[in-house]
This record gives C-alpha cells, sequence and structure tokens, in this order.
C-alpha cells in the first residue's frame, strides 16, 4: 500500500529547529522468530532537509533536527512488545515530589478494581485503573492541578492558558476554579463538542483554533507570552509528569502483590512517564508498557530512532493520545524507564470499550462483585481510554501470560455519543465475534442455496449479492456472528471444497471502512485512482476537497463515513491517466489531509472490478 507524505506542520513557539524527514520509509520483512514480528523503519533513500514557507518550530532550547515520519513506517503483530530496554538511573528525584504532591486538594484516590469476565478468559488477574472516575473522566486533573498550585499568587491572578483536544482542559479549567484563576482554553475546531462544552461549563474561556493540536498549541504559547499567563503544558513539564505520577503511587500503595506489568495509555508520555519515574524505584521488577494506536505511535518510533520524531500524521480514531510528537521530557524519562510499547488496532480498542467488564464502583481489591460497566452502569469509556486494556490482552495473548497480575490504565470516559456507531461497528471484528469474507460461486441457479448450505450453523449477520451479467462468477459479501477460530476455518474449507472461492477480509481496513458498503456493482474504469482521506470535521471542508480534483479530473467513486465529529473517512476514485499522477498527488498534498493510496489494494479488485 502506497503511502502519501505529506509535511503540513507549521506552527510556532521560541526556537527554531531543522526538520529532516524520512521521505521514502517503508516497511521491510517480517523476521521470522515469533517473538520478533515486527516491521522496522528503513531508510531507502538519504534524509532531506525540507524547506517551507513558514519554519517549523518548537519549544526548545537548542537547535535540533528532528526527523519526520509515517505511522505506518513501524508497525507490529497486536500484542508483540517492541522493547526498550530501561536502565532506571534517573528519576529518583521526581519519587519525592510525587509523595508530597498537593494533587489531592482536589483530585481524589481512584479505585483499582478487579475485570472478573476478561481475567477469567485470559487466565490472568486482571486490574482497572479507574482514572475515569475523576469529576472530570480523566487523569489530567492530577498534573494539571499540581503544577498550578505551586505557582505564585501573582501568576495566578494574571491567569493561565494552555493548548488542548479535550481532557487536559477540563483538568485545567477544573483546577482554575479551584485555584480563583482565570483560564483560557485553546482547542483545535475538530475537538467533539462533548469536549469543549464541558471546558466552558467549568468556568473557562474555550478559544477554538486550528485543524490540529499544534496549531492550537502554538496561539496558546504566543497568546501566553503576549498577556502574561502561564502555559499549562498537557504533557511536557516536570510538574505536570510529577502529578500524573500519583497513579503509580496509588497502585503501589492499594496493591500489595507482585504485578507483572502496568499497561498505560501513550499520547504526549506525561502519564507514563510519571507512573514509570515511581514505579522503577520502588518496584523496579514490574514492567511499565506503553499502549499506543497503529496510527499514532510517536513514542514507539521516537524509541525505535533513539530520539523524539514528528508523525506526518496521526489517526483521529483516539483523539486524546492523537499526538505528532512526544514531550521532551517524557521521552527522556521513558527511554530510561519504560519496558516497550504494544500497538493496536481501532477494532481491538473498540472490543475492550464494548465488552470491557467492571467492578461496582465501590468495590477495591478487599472485596469484589462483578458488574457490567455498560450494561449495569452505562459508563463508556472513550478510544483512548481503553487503549491500555485493548494492549494489556493483546499482551497477555500475544505471549501466552497466565497467572499473573496485569494492570490497565482507563484514563478517560469523555466519549462523544456519535462515536458509538462505529466503536460498535468495529468491536464485535475487534474481540473476533464476527468475520468479514467473501465468497465467489457460479452465476446459476442453485448456487446462492449451495453456498447457504455450505456456511451451515455458523450465524450471518450481514449478506450483500447482486447478480452481475457481465460475470461468470457472482460474489457474495458477508459477516459471520459468534465464532471460534476452528468454526471459521472450517466453514472456508467447506466452501473450498466445493470450489467456493472464499477470502476473510476481517483484517482489511478499506473492506470495513468502504467496500462493504459498496456491493452492487463491479466496473473497469480507465485511469483510476483510488484514495482515501480522513477529513476534519469542519464547515467547508468536501467543497475545499472538491475544488482541489473536479473538475480536473472525473470522479468515478465516492464513499463518505461520518465518524463523529473527529472527522470522516472518505473513498475516492478519480480517472487520472498516468502523465497527470504527480500533479494530482501534487493537489493531495496541498489539501493536508490524511491520505492512502488503494489502488492496487487487493480487496478493491477483487471487490469492485
Amino acid at each position: 500500500m502506497d503511502v502519501l507524505r505529506f509535511t503540513g506542520a507549521t506552527f510556532t513557539a521560541s526556537t527554531t529547529v531543522t526538520v529532516v524527514r524520512f521521505d521514502a520509509i517503508k516497511p521491510g520483512a517480517k523476521l521470522k522468530t515469533k517473538r520478533t514480528r515486527f516491521i522496522s523503519a528503513t531508510i531507502t533513500k538519504p534524509a532531506a532537509v525540507v524547506t517551507a514557507a513558514e519554519p517549523l518550530q518548537i519549544s526548545k532550547s537548542d537547535d535540533t533536527l528532528i526527523p519526520v515520519v509515517h505511522p505506518s513506517s513501524l508497525q507490529c503483530e497486536e500484542g508483540f512488545l517492541l522493547p526498550n530496554y530501561p536502565r532506571g538511573e534517573i528519576g529518583y528525584n521526581y519519587v519525592k515530589e510525587i509523595l508530597t504532591s498537593k494533587v489531592y486538594e482536589l483530585a481524589e484516590e481512584t479505585p483499582l478494581q478487579r475485570a472478573h469476565k476478561l481475567s477469567e478468559r485470559l487466565g490472568v488477574t486482571v486490574w482497572l485503573k479507574r482514572e475515569d472516575l475523576h469529576p472530570v473522566f480523566s487523569f489530567k486533573v492530577r498534573g494539571s492541578y499540581h503544577m498550578m498550585a505551586k505557582l505564585s499568587k501573582e501568576q495566578l491572578e494574571k491567569g493561565v492558558i494552555c493548548s488542548s483536544a479535550g481532557n487536559h482542559a477540563q483538568g485545567v479549567a477544573l483546577a482554575a476554579k479551584k485555584l480563583g484563576c482565570n483560564a483560557v482554553i485553546v482547542m483545535p475546531v475538530t475537538t467533539p463538542e462533548i469536549k469543549w462544552k464541558s471546558v466552558e461549563r467549568l468556568g473557562a474561556t474555550v478559544v477554538r483554533v486550528g485543524d490540529t493540536y499544534e496549531e492550537a498549541q502554538a496561539y496558546a504559547v504566543a497568546q501566553g507570552k503576549e498577556e502574561g499567563r502561564a502555559f499549562v503544558s498537557p504533557f511536557d513539564h516536570p510538574d505536570i509528569i510529577i502529578g500524573q505520577g500519583t497513579v503509580g503511587m496509588e497502585i503501589n500503595r492499594q496493591f500489595k502483590d507482585k504485578i507483572h506489568a502496568i499497561f498505560v495509555p501513550i499520547g504526549g508520555g506525561g502519564l507514563i512517564a510519571g507512573i514509570a519515574a515511581y514505579m522503577k524505584k520502588v518496584s523496579p521488577d514490574t514492567k511499565i508498557i506503553g499502549v499506543e494506536p497503529v496510527d499514532s505511535n510517536s513514542m514507539a518510533l521516537a524509541l525505535h530512532h533513539g530520539q523524539r520524531v514528528m508523525l506526518e500524521k496521526v489517526g483521529s480514531f483516539a483523539d486524546a493520545v492523537a499526538i505528532r510528537m512526544v514531550g521532551e521530557e517524557s521521552f527522556r524519562l521513558c527511554r530510561e524507564l519504560i519496558d516497550g510499547i504494544v500497538l493496536v488496532n481501532h477494532d481491538s480498542i473498540s472490543a475492550s470499550i464494548k465488552y470491557v467488564n467492571f467492578v461496582s464502583s465501590d468495590v477495591t481489591v478487599e472485596s469484589c462483585f462483578e458488574q457490567d460497566m455498560f450494561e449495569e452502569k452505562r459508563s463508556i469509556l472513550e478510544p483512548a481510554g481503553a487503549l491500555a486494556l485493548a494492549g494489556a490482552e493483546a499482551y497477555c495473548k500475544y505471549y501466552g501470560v497466565k497467572g499473573e497480575n496485569i494492570v490497565a490504565i482507563t484514563s478517560g470516559a469523555n466519549m462523544n455519543f456519535d462515536r458509538l456507531r462505529l466503536v460498535t461497528e468495529l468491536a464485535d471484528v475487534g474481540r473476533q465475534r464476527e468475520a468479514v469474507l467473501a465468497t465467489y460461486l457460479p452465476e446459476e441457479r442453485g448456487s446462492f442455496k449451495k453456498f447457504y448450505e455450505m456456511v451451515g450453523q455458523t450465524n450471518i449477520t450481514e449478506l450483500k449479492y447482486r447478480y452481475d451479467s457481465e460475470k461468470e462468477n457472482a460474489r457474495v459479501f458477508y459477516r459471520i456472528g459468534l465464532h471460534t477460530k476452528v468454526e471459521l476455518e472450517e466453514m472456508v474449507d467447506r466452501m473450498e471444497l466445493e470450489q467456493l472461492h472464499t477470502i476473510n477480509y476481517t483484517d482489511n481496513e478499506l473492506v470495513k471502512d468502504h467496500l462493504r458498503h459498496l456491493i452492487g456493482g463491479r466496473s473497469d474504469v480507465h485511469n483510476e485512482h483510488l484514495c482515501r482521506f480522513i477529513f476534519p470535521y469542519k464547515p467547508g471542508v468536501l467543497m475545499k476537497f472538491l475544488d482541489a480534483f473536479s473538475p480536473r479530473w472525473n470522479i468515478s467513486l465516492l464513499h463518505y463515513h461520518a465518524q463523529g465529529e473527529t472527522g470522516g473517512n472518505v473513498l475516492i476514485g478519480l480517472q487520472v491517466p498516468q502523465n497527470e499522477v504527480d500533479e494530482f498527488r501534487g493537489r493531495a498534498e496541498s489539501l493536508g489531509y490524511v491520505c492512502v493510496v488503494e489502488t492496487l489494494n487487493e480487496a478493491f479488485q477483487q471487490l469492485m472490478h
């Protein structure tokens, strides 16, 4: 799959940084050893210095080369631990500060609760650190209050400012309300409504600027300097890290038995840095494992390259961790203290949101009573909030971990309602409760009945078929419900024995996002160029998109799939002659949207041609 490389990053802060771009990074081959199945970033031509109209700048004390890489340049099998080799030689100064933190003037200790059904299924004991139970439904209030409580009276009178995609904003707003200071919160225009309205209800002033966190941050830093406000970093400040580190202190106090590993979601890295700084001093044998989405893996890539990197684009599904570059201080700590990173996809995150079972909120490790979080409490984790749990499950399955104590941080529950449809669609696939398949059968009477007989007792949850007079073989696209891996394999074998060729598309994102909705007719279109775009959520975006390509090229296919207020997933086919492909890519790049070329995707060739 070809991935377009976009720069699209122009934000300002304090000092200039030269940007080095890994311009032609392509996945390498999988290694043969089972426990080292990862695709490593490889540079196929020398890195080039990117020059732009406005030079890239970030808050940094010295000029530094920042590689720009694509998330797909470092991928691995789910559950595999991308290893880091911690030395544990730093972080001592953090422990004392964590132990004496003032966070409990505002925050309360959150419970550590057992997930019974998940524990039984995995053969381990899974404990959930319920950071979603804070008044703002996120751990972010810890770091915000710890930092702001240390500000002078004079600084508090001038006020504070921060940039945030949502959860940090609510933490700062609540802390400001407690401390009696004025807070300005700068948020991207793509921020879900549930988050920016919650900030306003807490009394802060919300300013919505830019499509990305980096643009919002640039504005916040500049305005803070102009107005004399203190900038409250979301993750890259020692006081923020100390506040988040109280999560580790609580886990160590609440659970006295040996912990095999603590799984922590990573956005900018402040939470895992704080937990690692504390736990590696008081319980050095406990593994600290970060979890990132496959399309927002900035910490994994930073550890891989031995320095911070900037992602060309980040996925918006888990918007609270959609950070293009991790913090400088958090990276310094993580490089020395954490044990590695696990990457998970959207399906697995959705499965953890939907199926995770929690104990009642008033039950601790001393006495456990099972209760399903969604069905009983109507409480739903946001994607980033379920990230650590998805990683913990994948890790335990991959390595066959048994009989150990596993802790996962449920970091947030600010779920936007219109995201639930997408989560529901992906959840059954993520837990392998559904499979997505296509079967080819002769276009003749009786063949469909024969196909259905081969399905047997397996439950079909969706089926699409349309007669095509131009083809000798018909194609049936369908989803099957609750099944085991053996049952699925047996069904496919039955199909093949009857010369009914069957393909499993369960792991194909193009099929799940678009092609399954387009089944009904195939066509061979001359010079068709197929691309997937991720649009931001704001007025005028579709017209901007159409202006870039039409009427220059004919649109041969269009499918739009809304994903809530974080944006939309768009599949478009355009008839682009070979000698105009470079022009097309230039126009696509100028839009600044995430774009993946799918022309050679096997599923597209089989299902739509």
